[in-house]
């Protein structure tokens, strides 16, 4: 069974990353046509562009309200959100939700059922699109600044509560995982529908309602900015120094307003407008981040080396033995385990010495292992850790 789990998580992400990447791909492409388009030649088209790409030229028309006559082949941008969506949905069921207790649940925060998390967190998913909905529908719906700045405020504030009540890499997924919902409901609750009203009106002979293209495309644009915080998180697993800081919806905060601003930067840009304040502002996000990360981490180090001594590896060795071995050994007793995660085995002096950096951030500097602690690692075991790596992990 655990090997069957290994595979369909595999193909889950496979089938994830490749779907994100055609949409998110799509997505990128279509705001720089956008932005691209200059008034045509002749026609009754609102822009046009020509472009070359693998050997050959292209001729792009767009149609604001829609064309004159409905062409015989139309081409509908959807499949790729919805199975982003789906795959993305089923591994957040299969990692998160079937495993819970490693991947979700702190006891520490909350003592929860595996049902009870999954029932919070599927809540915060749909809160995500009702809120972010009503918003859109709201006497703000014209202020599209006004809409980022309280769905971003939204965000933080899940994010906070969250990080209360999960672990904070569940945590953190559950963010992208709300971002990334309320991108395919766009998509499926107001850019496709729109879409399919403006085609009914023009095979009946009607003009289609203009207000129909604009409405999609708000939604797109507000995807558009989106996609950067989304994509963090998708890899904010693999770096334990944001989400095991000691204010972890903080680091989000901060490297989403980044990834926001980034994508502004490419949008200012592909409209030829200055960028340069737009950069700095990007920089000044990305450098606040770093700076927080990194004098939260002396003090803790300081804390570690001004801690308990630990002389040798006989002092730190049970604790491993305790906490880290029953999955990170070469025949894992752990039972959601056939391998060690990552290859990491942590069983003699040699491998865990080789490991030290690596163990500091995710067992010291930060509390993300053991996953959900579910074997009560104490902050004195960690002290006790930090101080003999500290020391520089004697034998």
């Amino acid at each position: 069974m655990g090997e069957f789990t290994e595979w369909l998580n595999l193909a889950l992400r496979w089938l994830h990353l490749i779907t994100g990447i055609a949409w998110i791909g799509s997505s990128f492409y279509f705001v720089w046509l956008d932005n691209h388009l200059t008034p045509p030649k002749q026609g009754d088209a609102s822009g046009e562009l020509w472009s070359v790409h693998g050997g050959g030229f292209y001729h792009n028309e767009k149609y604001v309200v829609a064309p004159a006559h409905m062409p015989d082949d139309l081409h509908w941008f959807k499949w790729e959100a919805y199975w982003t969506w789906i795959s993305g949905f089923s591994l957040l069921v299969l990692v998160y939700y079937v495993g819970a207790k490693s991947f979700l649940i702190d006891p520490a925060k909350a003592d929860l059922s595996p049902l009870e998390a999954s029932a919070i967190g599927l809540s915060a998913l749909a809160a995500s699109w009702i809120f972010y909905d009503q918003l859109c529908r709201s006497r703000l719906k014209s202020n599209n600044f006004a809409i980022g700045l309280i769905w971003f405020a939204f965000l933080v504030t899940a994010a906070w509560a969250l990080c209360r009540v999960f672990n904070d890499r569940g945590a953190y997924l559950h963010v992208g995982a709300m971002t990334g919902t309320v991108m395919v409901a766009n998509v499926f609750f107001v850019i496709i529908p729109k879409q399919r009203q403006a085609v009914k009106a023009l095979m009946a002979g009607d003009v289609p309602d203009p207000a129909l293209g604009a409405a999609g495309k708000q939604r797109s644009m507000h995807n558009n900015y989106m996609t950067l915080p989304v994509l963090f998180i998708m890899i904010s697993h693999h770096y334990p120094m944001t989400y095991g800081a000691a204010h972890p919806w903080v680091v989000l905060a901060l490297l989403s307003a980044t990834g926001v601003a980034i994508r502004h930067v490419f949008n200012l840009r592909h409209t030829g407008q200055s960028t340069e304040a737009t950069i700095a502002v990007a920089a000044m996000f990305a450098a606040a981040t770093v700076i927080y990360v990194t004098l939260e981490k002396a003090e803790l180090s300081q804390q570690a080396a001004d801690g308990a001594e630990a002389a040798n590896y006989a002092a730190v060795a049970p604790i491993l033995a305790e906490h880290c071995a029953a999955c990170h050994s070469a025949r894992p007793t752990h039972a959601g385990f056939s391998e060690p995660p990552l290859g990491v085995v942590l069983d003699t002096y040699d491998h865990v010495r080789a490991l030290a950096p690596r163990i500091k951030a995710v067992a010291v500097d930060s509390d993300v292992m053991p996953l959900g602690n579910e074997t009560g690692m104490t902050a004195e075991d960690r002290t006790l850790l930090g101080s003999w790596i500290a020391k520089g992990a004697p034998q």
